[in-house]
């Protein structure tokens, strides 16, 4: 296997790896049993709470 191959071969395993990656952020983002935590999260900076830590 030349360098040119070898590169290639890296090159594309990367991208694939980085898309399944991507691809399943996006569906832990937008599963539905995930709805309360993330939108608990947004509201954590408007809370009026005073728990400092």
């Amino acid at each position: 296997m030349s360098y040119e191959q070898a590169t290639h071969l890296a090159q594309t395993w990367g991208l694939g790896l980085l898309f399944m990656v991507f691809a399943g952020a996006v569906i832990y983002a937008l599963w539905p049993g995930n709805r309360e935590e993330f939108t608990q999260a947004a509201r954590t900076p408007l809370n009026d709470g005073d728990d400092n830590g």
